[in-house]
């Protein structure tokens, strides 16, 4: 284990590195901040402005690539602006300035179908769809026609829309080769896709008997209520078990009641066996259990042992737990898989059945089991053994020669580069970029640099991808104390909580977005936002005011606070409305006070409870690496009660 004291001297090395990277970064402020205003400005090709300075500095490339982009945007290519795109590929083909150049000239040599020179330059390694589609038309326009049978089939089945296609299908069906056994794959890859409009295009031209079952199938998905009755009321009607089941499982979705409803009239009607109903029996136990219905143990118990894999069988444990029917939990979880069981998870479970069953000794050794493993089961261990817990860190020995080394390596340099430019875009590609070409032992040494360079995101996403997991200090950073202390008194929340939290949100990255809009540190919604600071008095914030951590913070802190009001100081319960909506949270209430750990594993959004859990261990590691002390937890046996404001 690393003591506090050695904890704090590795963050000193790391603060003196930091300051000798700081100081050369600043050597060429002038310079960048000349690249910044160039690359905002391109509008030509001209690099007659450009000083020997820009000329030769790490990101000079990009400006180049950003104006040679600009000549492909025009209306009229000349030929001498793919001579200059050719010449710089020359230098810079394998970085990934150079790749972004090079799909931008595909598609527009595709455009102006230049089909030999785009013949020449495509690489099918960087091709997404619409520039694979476009080499199958320039193979055809070029009669490089050898394999394109195959290489087309394998993009037709593929079970979404690519309009670029379109000359390539045509071709294969020109050639009787787009065959009712190609269709009919592609047909049945858009249902398991749960698209039903895609399938019903593609299945036009089946011959009828081949285009019946899809359009049931898709049928089925569109309206499972209505088709299934109709099969329920024409017993003899033909349909594929697959889409039946299909249909079945969209119903126990969307319609629990309506599935209760439905399942043995189904079974009657159309001669199913037990075996036979046994998938729609799991299919119905899923969506009851999700929403913690006793009945789903009844269909639970109508499934066949074949039926049921581990996911459904954790799912049934959960729902024992729920419903306190702890000989069940223990059943499903001895029936799981060797590798699922061993789970961290299943393992503290089968401690609570042992405990719960009065075999004291067996609850001990399994709890001890999880301790090392540190995760929110190493939390409830504890609190149940009734000691305070620690983390097990192992520190990522720093190499500094060897970290100089990497650092000095082109693509670092430009990804640093980018990064201080503030186009962190273009910076993760060439810190990926950076990563292939290092060894698995250099490859660890990165995450010291990321973190260095104040790259906190990077620093975890590469420790993440390498395995690297426990280095509290290295991945634990305080980046944002005095924000956090603002927040921290405004809200009266735990420094550690918040700092939790925006780890989980955000990984640190004050511009993160994330695709329902969610923005900054402590990925606040707009709407949410512009409600919290009304409520709090504060002015109401713009979409750039919540890439402002002065902003964000406060405003992050301030909404966890309200849900830990409304739910009268259950963390856990606040912590699940602030990542799923508070109306979810309420939800999830459960009827009567029930033991923490039992409400958090029936959550039944996997990213929630996901999010609560590390949440938890996260501020557990953030208060033990405040203080270097053993944490006590007993606190996280409250139980959840269902009282809320």
């Amino acid at each position: 284990m690393i003591s506090p004291p050695s904890l704090h001297a590795a963050a000193a090395a790391l603060a003196l590195l930091a300051t000798s990277w700081a100081a050369t970064a600043d050597d060429l402020q002038t310079v960048r901040a000349e690249f910044q205003r160039a690359n905002a400005q391109v509008n030509s090709l001209s690099d007659a402005g450009d000083s020997e300075a820009l000329k030769n500095y790490a990101l000079y490339p990009y400006l180049q690539a950003a104006r040679l982009r600009h000549g492909l945007s025009r209306p009229t290519v000349t030929a001498d602006i793919d001579q200059r795109v050719k010449q710089f590929l020359a230098s810079h083909d394998s970085e990934p300035a150079g790749t972004s150049l090079r799909r931008s000239w595909l598609t527009s040599l595709a455009t102006r179908k230049q089909w030999r020179e785009f013949i020449e330059q495509y690489r099918e390694p960087l091709a997404n769809d619409e520039l694979r589609c476009h080499s199958f038309t320039a193979r055809i326009e070029t009669q490089r026609t050898a394999q394109l049978e195959q290489d087309i089939a394998r993009q037709f089945v593929l079970p979404r829309r690519v309009p670029a296609c379109a000359q390539a299908f045509d071709w294969l069906r020109d050639r009787q080769a787009l065959t009712n056994d190609l269709i009919e794959q592609r047909a049945r890859a858009a249902l398991e896709n749960n698209n039903a409009a895609l399938a019903r295009q593609v299945a036009r031209p089946l011959p009828e008997n081949r285009r019946t079952p899809i359009e049931q199938w898709a049928a089925l998905l569109e309206n499972p209520r209505q088709q299934i009755d109709a099969y329920i009321g024409s017993p003899q009607r033909a349909v594929d078990n697959a889409a039946l089941l299909a249909g079945w499982r969209r119903l126990a979705r969307a319609d629990r009641e309506g599935a209760i409803a439905r399942l043995d009239r189904l079974m009657k009607a159309r001669g199913m066996s037990q075996a036979d109903i046994s998938p729609y029996a799991v299919a119905l136990a899923l969506g009851l259990s999700w929403d913690r219905r006793s009945e789903a143990l009844d269909y639970f118990r109508r499934a066949l042992p074949a039926d049921m894999d581990d996911d459904a069988l954790e799912w049934q444990a959960r729902a024992a737990l729920w419903h306190d029917d702890w000989a069940l939990a223990q059943q499903a979880i001895a029936t799981m898989s060797d590798d699922r069981r061993e789970h961290a998870r299943w393992r503290y479970w089968a401690g609570r059945i042992a405990e719960r069953g009065g075999d004291q000794a067996l609850a001990r050794q399994l709890y001890e089991s999880v301790l090392p493993n540190d995760n929110f089961y190493s939390i409830m261990a504890g609190a149940r053994l009734k000691q305070a817990v620690t983390p097990h860190p192992r520190q990522l020995v720093l190499d500094q020669t060897r970290l100089t080394q990497i650092e000095a390596q082109p693509a670092m340099t430009r990804a640093r580069e980018l990064l201080l430019a503030r186009m962190h875009g273009p910076a993760h590609l060439e810190w990926r970029h950076g990563l292939q070409q290092l060894s698995e032992a250099d490859r660890a040494q990165t995450i010291h640099l990321a973190a260095r360079w104040g790259w906190h995101n990077q620093a975890i996403a590469t420790a993440t991808g390498e395995r690297v997991f426990y280095d509290y200090e290295l991945l634990y950073p305080r980046p944002y104390d005095a924000e956090v202390r603002a927040a921290s008194q405004l809200s009266s929340l735990p420094g550690a909580l918040i700092y939790a939290v925006m780890r989980q949100e955000s990984l640190f990255r004050p511009d993160a977005v994330s695709s329902a809009n969610a923005r900054g540190l402590m990925q606040m919604l707009p709407e949410t936002a512009r409600r919290t600071a009304t409520q709090w008095k504060r002015p109401s914030p713009s979409l750039s005011d919540l890439f402002n951590p002065t902003i964000n913070v406060p405003l992050g802190a301030a909404t966890l606070s309200s849900l830990v009001q409304r739910f009268n100081g259950q963390t856990m319960l606040a912590l699940a409305g602030y990542n799923a909506g508070p109306g979810a949270a309420q939800r999830w209430l459960p009827p009567q006070p029930m033991a923490p750990d039992i409400w958090v594993e029936n959550i039944p959004y996997n990213e929630t409870r996901n999010y609560v859990q590390r949440i938890l261990w996260h501020q557990l590691v953030f208060n033990w690496l405040q203080d270097g002390k053993a944490q006590p937890v007993q606190q996280w046996l409250a139980e959840i009660t269902p009282t809320s404001r």
